[in-house]
């Protein structure tokens, strides 16, 4: 089969794989037909993802068709399907806990182990989810506005809560899109004007310019000075997530979608005399998913303007290199496999 294999940081290829050889119990092989790029393929690619071991076949949002399954698989052949790429142990505290999206020996594709930019992939039953109506295209979407959603739902926030999302990314878009979905009152903050134009007149949200004024002045104008019920930080910029506490009014809630490699310091005199909740997000859980999917069957995600640049995997080298570093107008990418 053919493989978009990441050799080493820089280096992208096109090669010949052996394809993935016939399920185990449990797992079945599915014919890949779509994967998004994601920002963490474009880090791979530079170098800069912490736990990476090279060569690596990238790709972690993906959708298919099973073309073959092991014994216990009950999804049939030719049933499209949503992948999910957190393949958990099963067995540790968080899993036993419900939550196999922090699962201690978790595996995503794409980065602990090899992903869907390829013909063909392995998968176990349990990261199958039936498309359920969805084209093949939007059920590739699932994953990163699962993201988001996970995000949305931690925070536990009411319907009208002040929100704050930094971050105008695609992580940051999805949070902002599923806690409108939750009734929440969003504004993005971003020191991108292109991105903020197109967040404000493509999907409607309330932009702060960092690019014009400091975050601090942004927030104090736009909630008279209180600060924001809830605040979500999708950037992975340390500076972004370490002033965030800042941004969040008394009583209020900080949501860390995004991870930074560094020590996080805050002032806890100021954390404590708001009584504030800090939140870590991680990945996404089934019902997250079922809830994008949900949404974008309903029409509340509006997928045909946030998926901005398509490729093929014969032209992923050539198309994934640029993006890295041509970012105008991107906002998702998405490498069409399957015919």
């Amino acid at each position: 089969m053919k493989a978009v294999v990441c050799r080493s940081p820089g280096e992208l290829v096109l090669e010949d794989r052996a394809d993935p050889g016939a399920p185990p119990p449990g797992w079945a092989r599915v014919a890949v037909s779509h994967v998004g790029i994601c920002g963490t393929d474009y880090h791979i690619f530079e170098g800069k993802h912490p736990f990476l071991a090279y060569p690596r076949i990238m790709g972690h949002e993906v959708s298919g068709t099973i073309v073959e399954k092991g014994e216990g698989v009950d999804l049939a052949v030719g049933e499209p399907v949503v992948i999910n790429p957190y393949l958990s142990c099963g067995k540790c505290i968080a899993c036993r806990h419900g939550k196999p999206n922090c699962c201690v020996k978790i595996e995503v594709l794409g980065v602990h182990r090899d992903g869907a930019m390829c013909d063909e992939i392995l998968v176990p039953v349990e990261n199958l989810y039936p498309a359920n109506g969805l084209s093949l295209a939007d059920a590739a979407a699932v994953e990163f506005l699962a993201i988001g959603a996970h995000a949305v739902r931690r925070s536990l926030g009411p319907p009208g809560a002040r929100t704050l999302v930094i971050g105008a990314g695609p992580i940051g878009l999805g949070a902002a899109i599923f806690a409108r979905i939750a009734g929440l009152d969003v504004s993005l903050l971003d020191m991108s004007a292109e991105r903020l134009g197109f967040a404000e007149k493509e999907l409607g949200f309330t932009p702060l310019d960092g690019s014009k004024a400091t975050a601090a002045e942004l927030v104090r104008q736009a909630t008279s000075g209180e600060g924001f019920d809830l605040v979500f930080d999708a950037t992975g910029n340390t500076p972004s997530v370490q002033s965030a506490f800042a941004h969040v009014a008394h009583g209020g809630t900080l949501v860390l979608v995004s991870v930074v490699k560094d020590d996080i310091a805050f002032s806890d005199p100021e954390f404590h005399k708001r009584e504030m909740t800090l939140v870590g997000s991680r990945n996404a859980l089934k019902a997250d998913f079922d809830h994008v999917a949900a949404s974008i069957r309903n029409g509340a995600v509006p997928l045909n303007k946030l998926v901005t640049h398509r490729t093929t995997l014969a032209r992923t080298p050539r198309d994934l290199a640029r993006w890295t570093h041509e970012k105008s107008g991107l906002i998702k990418a998405v490498i069409e496999v399957g015919s």
